[in-house]
């Protein structure tokens, strides 16, 4: 997966210009001569030292002291973030792991974004990729940021064994102190670190058993409340050069479409416009500042090419897609002898779910900044995947991968729209750079507008289910059918994710349905439309979740049944499932009686290996206005690393959700978007937020993630607490724009 674009390794400090990585040895004795302390850490080398881990198999990982882990003469032990910080808590968790196994005390933690270098710093699920996504920063760095902080502590005691003259078996490490009780000696971790550094790396680690944890699993305050509460954190906004310039760019009206000519005269009379250059996604102007940039843009005469553009709306879109949806797709799944029991069940139902493009929206507007020099080129944006990043930035400079630097910034959200495989934020800025002669640095910025209105969108969908019932009402024939748009066809990620025809993220939640349905078949018509898409929250599961769940409600009622029981008698051999399902409707009170006015809806999914159900109580008013009063989450995760910040995605993860399935939609009219701000693309308010009570199942599994698995099962609790409430069925979203339609 995205061969070719390989990072050169680069020294730790983002922010500092980066040097060809030097042999172990030499980095840290490097290190120590400059006063910077112990750098230890884990890199995924073949056929190294052997890693031991107490009461537990072997991990695979060889320990090579010199990417995650900086422990300074001030004693701040400072943690190299391998997965962008974007709000949901990568600087946190991962310096947890670090710092349980390096016993050091929490408040002694730092953390700072890691170089772009997948040869140390690669998504370990992703193979040679450096990238966040998939909620998989947890989940792929668990062992080896424990690894890292084992690694440190064993080099710390070697280094006081040495000074002390004692053994090392005899010394222990708390809260940031290595001590020796027989002699009474102790240091902190700053006063050993220089000779920590001199010190051979083990060969074996040992790594604690989960018993003797003291910090995972416990409340550890975040460590970038501070910064950011104050206004100190850097945010790729925030960030400048002495002579920066800022650009805007003015791109094509409808998708596809390409730039026939343009007229810059009035556009360079405006004052602080410097420059006005074609690129090649539209014409960029530069200028000294943004309001002179988006001023020169606003007087620019332009002639588009629509001819090669999407120019249907979305009705025609959709409609398009209700006409495939009528012939058979390529097969994901196929259990059993569908079209057989089909024929011999008792009565057979049928839905269909239509659901809208939608856009990421983060609070942080898109942006890069860019500093292209003869020799080198530097980049600095909130980047989720450096190796995507890098590869652009080298391609489109000209230089050599050695001479090219990403430099990882805080980013203020993301919900996916910074993973780009074409890396459009770095491509413009550097393609911009490069127009001018890398005359001054340049920051390009994405006004909300061309976010909105010419971004990358999740795809547009439309699923018919269908379910075959005997007379006892059990499911003994199951159909679904999806029809909508590859988020991964012509990217980097296509080998990888599309196979035999099937994107992996159009299906998932639909092929990987866990209830025990004998014959079951699912298959998928990938479309043809001009418009970028892109994965959003919780990717494919965010409306294959809904239609999914939605159904069984409905199949559930046909039996007679309680959605509840019904769904446990079909999960008995998934039993992770089970467990979520049976805690939330037990913490939410299933079936006890509620406030007149109130009705419940539940949903159970799987997604990112993580397992969450949620239990939704709604009140509709008589308009049909739909108010979420309370969620009750029930999520299974594995090891709960930061109980805290677990809850907190669960939270926001809902809050997503419930802002897209009420009132968010992207529409086009004649391939226009229609939408331009939050004044009609309109996220959920803070007045609308439900009260939330997240419960976590103790689990001694492996860690997964939580920054989507949230989102999916709200839209289905929500959808079935409304037909528990007024007897209407909704299969089209937003809800805010279609009502209570349907029964």
């Amino acid at each position: 997966m995205l061969a070719g674009l390989k990072d050169s390794a680069v020294s730790l400090t983002a922010d500092a210009a980066p040097t060809a990585a030097p042999s172990r040895r030499q980095f840290l004795k490097a290190s120590a001569a400059a006063g910077a302390g112990l750098v230890i850490g884990v890199t995924l080398l073949p056929g190294g030292a052997k890693i031991a881990r107490a009461a537990a198999p072997a991990a695979a990982a060889p320990v090579d002291p010199n990417a995650f882990v900086r422990i300074a003469p001030d004693n701040t032990v400072t943690v190299a973030i391998k997965h962008i910080e974007f709000g949901q808590g990568t600087y946190t968790g991962l310096s947890t792991l670090v710092a349980e196994e390096l016993d050091a005390d929490w408040s002694q933690m730092r953390a700072e974004h890691a170089p772009a270098d997948a040869t140390l710093y690669n998504n370990l699920h992703w193979g040679p990729v450096q990238g966040t996504g998939g909620s998989s920063s947890i989940a792929n760095s668990y062992m080896q940021m424990r690894q890292a902080g084992a690694g440190a502590r064993a080099m710390l005691v070697m280094a006081a064994a040495e000074a002390w003259g004692v053994s090392a078996k005899e010394i222990t490490v708390a809260k940031g102190v290595v001590s020796h009780a027989g002699s009474g000696q102790s240091a902190t971790f700053g006063a050993l670190a220089e000779r920590a550094a001199a010190m051979e790396p083990p060969g074996e680690v040992t790594l604690k058993d989960p018993a003797d944890f003291a910090l995972i699993g416990k409340h550890a305050p975040r460590l970038d409340t501070r910064a950011k509460s104050r206004g100190e954190a850097i945010y790729t906004m925030d960030k400048t050069l002495p002579g920066m310039l800022t650009a805007v760019i003015a791109r094509p009206p409808i998708f596809g479409a390409t730039l026939k000519s343009f007229d810059d005269t009035a556009a360079r009379a405006v004052p602080g416009v410097t420059d006005v250059v074609a690129v090649p996604r539209g014409v960029a102007v530069v200028a000294s500042g943004f309001w002179a940039a988006t001023q020169g843009r606003d007087a620019l005469t332009i002639e588009w090419d629509e001819s090669t553009g999407e120019t249907r709306g979305s009705a025609e879109i959709m409609a398009e897609y209700k006409r495939l949806a009528d012939q058979p797709g390529t097969v994901a799944r196929n259990d059993g002898a569908v079209d057989e029991a089909f024929a011999s069940a008792d009565r057979v139902l049928e839905a269909e779910y239509e659901f809208p493009f939608l856009v990421h929206a983060p609070m942080e507007p898109l942006d890069c900044l860019v500093d292209l020099k003869a020799d080198s080129c530097d980049v600095w944006t909130g980047s989720q995947i450096p190796t995507v990043d890098h590869g652009a930035a080298v391609a489109i400079s000209g230089l050599q991968p050695e001479q090219v630097r990403v430099h990882t910034l805080l980013a203020g959200g993301s919900f996916g729209r910074r993973a780009t495989g074409h890396a459009d934020m770095v491509s413009e800025g550097v393609s911009i750079a490069k127009a001018i002669g890398g005359r001054a640095p340049v920051k390009v910025v994405w006004t909300r507008e061309d976010d909105i209105q010419g971004g990358s969108y999740r795809p547009m969908y439309f699923h018919r289910l269908r379910a075959g019932l005997d007379e006892n009402g059990r499911i003994v024939a199951w159909h679904h059918r999806i029809v909508g748009q590859s988020i991964v066809r012509d990217t980097p990620f296509a080998a990888a994710l599309i196979q035999n025809g099937i994107d992996k993220t159009s299906v998932e939640g639909a092929n990987t349905l866990p209830y025990a349905i004998p014959n079951l078949a699912v298959d998928l018509h990938t479309t043809d439309v001009k418009v970028p898409v892109l994965w959003w929250r919780a990717v494919g599961s965010t409306h294959t979740a809904y239609s999914t769940e939605a159904f069984i409600d409905e199949i559930a009622e046909a039996a007679g049944r309680d959605p509840v029981e019904y769904r446990l008698e079909m999960l008995a051999e998934h039993p992770r499932h089970a467990a979520v399902l049976k805690l939330a409707a037990e913490k939410a009170g299933w079936g006890s009686p509620l406030p007149a006015g109130r009705a419940r809806g539940i949903a159970v999914h799987e997604s990112f290996n993580s397992y969450v159900a949620e239990v939704a109580e709604v009140t509709v008013g008589d308009g049909g206005e739909i108010k979420v009063q309370k969620v009750v989450c029930a999520v299974d995760c594995g090891v709960a690393v930061n109980p805290d910040q677990i809850k907190a995605q669960m939270e926001g993860g809902i809050g997503y959700g419930l802002s897209a399935i009420l009132r968010e939609a992207v529409t086009l009219d004649g391939g226009r978007v229609e939408q331009s701000n939050f004044h009609d693309y309109t996220p959920l308010r803070i007045s609308d937020m439900p009260e939330i009570e997240v419960h976590i199942v103790p689990s001694a599994e492996a860690p997964t993630g939580v920054g989507e698995p949230g989102t999916p099962p709200i839209g289905p609790a929500v959808a079935n607490a409304v037909y528990s409430a007024t007897g209407q069925r909704i299969r089209q979203l937003p809800m805010s724009l279609h009502g209570l339609t349907g029964a």
